[in-house]
């Protein structure tokens, strides 16, 4: 049920004594955006802590080479997707997140349990009762959602928050989403993601390296160096209106703008963006990469003029536009955003300073974002600029223990 991270018991003697336990069923190498906060999370204070996570493909690989202990609790591969899955796994997450954490409380007198996530709370609500701790637990939007229709797991939720040090949220939207549907008197922090570059390679460590990632993804797609190149980042639905951004590119070619729009990521709705593309003849200039590996993602930001996402408010999926990642993302590559006025993206997107926010169901908004900035390039260098200021700003996990007398903010 467990596997350990190939530290010796040597080096954890030598090691400043760990006194929080992280734990979260999604955790790296498996890309995900909370596995990444969590990652980024655990780098701040690599002696204080310890991780408990769900274990994915190569993942003791990866626990061998982190400077913290890194447990693991076992999924066999076919529990991962389909049916069988979905009913087991959110037992298994409880059960074992449960018993190894008392397993590893006895190893280490951890004092703090920092729950990476909202999923799978009753095994951290037990927790609360069974162990001399206190605990913080993040929420990153969907997690909140999820909860908030079930009476029972309302409750118990309520519960669990109130017995709680302390709550973070990834970003003001779902600290004031929060505020709305529970009202808790619990102090509430918000600290949003980061970046870490390394996750990119090492091929974004000097812009000429970076020159010859624009290059060969321009050469890619047989896109000119002198035309302007729309990127988007994210998984083919329909909610995320990438059919906004298509319906554009003839409006921005009529104007006389030599333009290339690129998407990477796959979902059900591509079929439907390629047939669009393909009625507005403008196939040849929309192109779709498909799935790309977070290593590879350096060379498409280097790529585009403009970064583009422009989601919709959508009830009916029962999701929450959260803090928006790849907007920030694409602020650290320096490049400029047009993204909805919508959730958490306000978090990562300032109006007139790294972007511009639109209304995304009005096409004169979306059009004159695009032609303004798709013309102005002394206005994509000066958003890119303060993009990347933006983008370096970030407040640590520590300030959660303020208490203690540790420097918080970089």
């Amino acid at each position: 049920m467990e596997h350990i991270s190939q530290l010796t018991a040597e080096s954890r003697d030598k090691a400043a004594y760990p006194d929080i336990l992280v734990i979260s069923r999604i955790f790296l190498p498996e890309e995900a955006v909370i596995g990444e906060y969590i990652y980024n999370r655990c780098l701040q204070d690599p002696e204080r802590v310890i991780v408990l996570a769900a274990s994915c493909s190569g993942d003791q690989v990866f626990d061998q080479g982190q400077q913290f202990p890194v447990y693991r609790w076992f999924y066999p591969r076919y529990w991962r997707s389909g049916f069988v899955g979905s009913i087991l796994k959110p037992l298994v997450n409880i059960l074992c997140s449960f018993v190894l954490a008392i397993k590893l409380y006895f190893r280490y007198h951890y004092r703090y349990i920092e729950w990476g996530h909202g999923y799978d709370f009753p095994s951290l609500l037990l927790l609360s009762y069974l162990l001399p701790i206190r605990f913080f637990i993040y929420l990153h939007g969907n997690d909140l959602l999820c909860v908030l229709h079930n009476p029972v797991l309302r409750s118990l939720f309520k519960l669990t928050l109130k017995r709680a040090e302390g709550i973070v949220c990834n970003s003001s939207y779902t600290r004031d989403y929060l505020r709305t549907a529970l009202r808790l008197d619990t102090p509430t922090h918000v600290i949003n993601p980061i970046i870490r570059p390394e996750k990119f390679g090492n091929n974004v460590a000097s812009p000429s390296s970076l020159d010859d990632l624009r290059v060969r993804v321009r050469q890619t797609y047989n896109i000119p160096e002198t035309a302007i190149v729309i990127l988007s980042i994210g998984r083919l639905v329909k909610h995320k209106g990438f059919d906004r951004v298509i319906d554009n590119i003839p409006l921005l070619l009529t104007f006389g703008v030599d333009v290339h729009y690129i998407l990477c990521g796959q979902g059900p709705s591509e079929s439907e963006l390629k047939s669009l593309a393909h009625r507005l003849r403008v196939d040849k200039r929309v192109h779709f990469a498909g799935y790309v590996p977070e290593r590879e993602l350096a060379g498409y930001y280097a790529a585009c003029e403009i970064f583009a996402m422009l989601t919709l408010s959508d009830t009916k999926a029962n999701s929450m536009e959260d803090f928006g990642m790849v907007y920030l993302e694409a602020s650290y590559f320096g490049k400029p955003v047009i993204a909805p006025r919508l959730g958490g993206v306000l978090d990562t997107v300032q109006h007139e300073e790294n972007g511009i926010l639109v209304n995304p169901n009005s096409g004169y908004e979306v059009f004159q974002a695009f032609n303004r900035l798709c013309k102005d390039q002394q206005l994509r260098e000066q958003l890119g600029r303060k993009g990347k200021e933006l983008a370096k700003r970030r407040i640590l996990h520590r300030s959660l223990y303020k208490s203690e007398g540790r420097n918080t903010i970089l």
